[in-house]
């Protein structure tokens, strides 16, 4: 079992730690709670935690990816009442690159505080210093302004559109904006 000083970071709020076995019903409750902000851009992932069952095969397997170096998923944890308040994955890593895609989200009743901004700041460092990623990549949809300014205010800056990059569920192909961070 984890301690509590096995966190990537630690604020006033919140601290941000790597995916761990103990967090699949606190993963289950964030993502049936958010599960309408999430429907869309995180379809995997909340498909993949409908049930505390599916949460626990869920969270074994991105354990076994972060140990693996394939992909790492970080929880968001209220300091307060340690419920989870959002996820970042370091994902679609290319070691030979030095390149990974960030993707994150938060609960709706945390949006608007600067947590996720934070985070992706938090993470985005780590990504460098610690893993020796080179470039970051944030793939966002123009209409989510909030994302885009976590983007920007972590100094990733718009390259180019992705054409038909994601598909929502029940939804034609979208067009996508590709911001990266290049160190």
């Amino acid at each position: 079992m984890e301690n509590e000083n096995s966190a990537i970071a630690r604020f006033e709020s919140f601290s941000i730690e790597p995916i761990h076995e103990k967090y699949a019903w606190r993963i289950c409750d964030f993502v049936t709670i958010n599960s309408g902000r999430l429907q869309r851009y995180f379809p995997i992932t909340l498909a993949a935690n409908l049930t505390p069952s599916l949460s626990q095969i869920f969270v074994e397997q991105k354990v076994h990816e972060y140990q693996k170096n394939e992909e790492f998923l970080f929880v968001l944890k209220d300091n307060e009442n340690r419920t989870i308040i959002g996820l970042v994955y370091i994902k679609e890593l290319n070691w030979e690159k030095k390149q990974a895609e960030l993707a994150y989200c938060i609960g709706y009743q945390f949006e608007g505080k600067g947590i996720t901004s934070l985070a992706v700041d938090t993470l985005s460092k780590y990504a460098t210093n610690d893993l020796g990623l080179k470039t970051l990549q944030i793939i966002v949809h123009k209409t989510n302004n909030g994302s885009i300014r976590v983007a920007e205010k972590c100094g990733y800056t718009w390259q180019k559109v992705l054409l038909k990059e994601h598909t929502p569920p029940s939804e034609s192909p979208l067009d996508m904006e590709l911001y990266e961070l290049h160190v």
